[in-house]
């Protein structure tokens, strides 16, 4: 056999091994969706939950809160690990783990095993949600198919968010609430297959040991942080025990920060928060994230409380925001080459403050098309808008073998936000409604969380438009 030949056939051989970037792609974004519907799929069947395990106000909180510690806790050590051990291997070791602690959750016959299933399956997503992004960004080159690959990745996240209302009130109507859990096993399992089969293995970070020291202040600093925001919806922000929380996760943090700038190989280099790119598109992830959280959150909450729609109805409510955050995470590719990544960014954190602001004026007998989905459709396709050229904005300026710790800074951003997001206006909300907790009271406090979300997406457009990058590459 000549040569050409031979290289002939090793290029084909080559290229059938190598998965398609949109096999790859898709498969990311089945993970990610997971991750993401389970953070809000719960909301609507805890009144079930608390009626069949016999759950306290407390313990129906944690089965919020638990999820949400550990995914935010552990996330930048997932982000890291999966550079220095493998995408794929973290991938199947995330979503292996979230699947069996959806079968725990899904099975439980006492509070706390709900609760332990729950913290378990935040685990798991802290190590796969960042290797999702990770895959996503490695399978596809620099450029506009990459954006485009990005968008991809936010729409489906996004729509997972979006989805969990509607998902949990279909299975809690139809069947029980066991299946708002249980329903991630079968799909748990055909992901898997599908990674096993079309994911490939890649790492960066070869030779390199795991810095220990700064995991365990970094983990134990943002678990803390984030049982301090949780708890402040039921202790309030001025609690003694609340501000000891949060300072102790704060100082922690600090730690981190000292331990990383003096080790040969941190965790977190330092180095990349003096890339404009990636400090400014994280603050606005996290700012646009302490919104959109919130926005789901009580408007599902409205829904069911004030306008007397079942959980279904709410979940339907909702669909044409979801379609419209995905929606604008598709635009968005198409748009960033006319106008620019930055400016794209500050628009559409300007058309979400419009529909927040429009939301805002919500009344307790508000009609569908006034209260629900004309601001809905703003408020979430704005947010679509800006979020796809934050996280294009951020991963694309990491180096190779960052590309997961960005990776898990981006989603560590959004979570964090989203979840000091909800407990800041859950307390504002609590504050107007007052004891009287009456159609017209929560309306009122609601309004006042939407009121105040316009004034976050605002600033959070000033803030990306003084300090992202005015061109970088695509």
């Amino acid at each position: 056999m000549s040569q050409t030949d031979s290289a002939t056939t090793t290029a084909s051989s080559a290229a059938r091994r190598s998965p398609r970037p949109w096999t790859v792609v898709l498969t990311a974004c089945a993970g990610q969706f997971l991750v993401v519907l389970d953070v809000s799929v719960v909301n609507v069947a805890l009144p079930s939950m608390r009626a069949d395990l016999g759950l306290s106000a407390a313990g129906l909180q944690w089965v919020i809160s638990a999820y949400a510690i550990a995914f935010a806790g552990f996330m930048l050590l997932g982000g890291r690990a999966a550079d220095l051990y493998g995408r794929k291997a973290m991938f199947l070791l995330g979503l292996g783990l979230f699947t069996v602690a959806s079968v725990v959750g899904g099975l439980a016959q006492e509070g706390w095993q709900l609760v332990a299933g729950r913290a378990a399956q935040g685990l798991g997503a802290a190590f796969l949600s960042p290797a999702t992004l990770t895959l996503v960004t490695g399978a596809v080159p620099a450029g506009p198919a990459r954006t485009r690959a990005i968008a991809t990745w936010t729409a489906v996240g996004a729509a997972g968010g979006a989805a969990g209302g509607f998902v949990g009130g279909l299975l809690v109507d139809l069947l029980s609430w066991r299946w708002v859990l249980l329903i991630n096993v079968p799909v748990g399992v055909l992901v898997l297959a599908g990674a096993l089969l079309r994911l490939r293995e890649s790492r960066t970070g070869a030779g390199r040991r795991l810095d220990l020291p700064g995991a365990v202040l970094v983990t134990a600093g943002l678990a803390t942080l984030a049982y301090g925001i949780v708890q402040t919806e039921a202790a309030g922000w001025t609690d003694p025990a609340t501000l000891l929380t949060l300072l102790g996760g704060l100082g922690l943090l600090a730690v981190f920060v000292a331990v990383e700038a003096r080790t040969a190989a941190p965790l977190m280099p330092l180095k990349l928060f003096r890339t404009r790119a990636v400090s400014a598109a994280n603050a606005g992830i996290l700012l646009c994230g302490s919104s959109s959280f919130g926005m789901w959150f009580f408007m599902t909450t409205y829904a069911q409380s004030v306008l007397d729609y079942t959980p279904l109805r709410a979940g339907l409510a909702l669909v044409p925001s979801s379609l419209s955050v995905v929606l604008g995470s598709k635009l968005a590719p198409r748009l960033m080459p006319a106008v620019g990544a930055r400016n794209l960014a500050v628009a559409g954190a300007l058309v979400g403050a419009a529909g927040f602001a429009w939301q805002s004026t919500m009344t307790a007998d508000g009609g569908f098309l006034t209260t629900i989905l004309g601001p809905g459709i703003l408020m979430m396709g704005g947010i679509g808008l800006a979020t796809t050229p934050l996280a294009a904005l951020a991963t694309s300026s990491a180096a190779p073998g960052d590309a997961g710790l960005v990776s898990g800074l981006v989603n560590t951003s959004r979570t964090m936000g989203g979840a000091l997001g909800i407990a800041a206006l859950t307390t504002l909300a609590t504050a107007v409604t007052g004891p009287a907790a009456s159609p017209a009271g929560l309306t009122a406090g609601y309004a006042a969380a939407f009121r105040v979300s316009t004034a976050v997406l605002v600033g959070a457009a000033l803030l990306m438009l003084v300090w992202l990058p005015r061109r970088t590459k695509s």
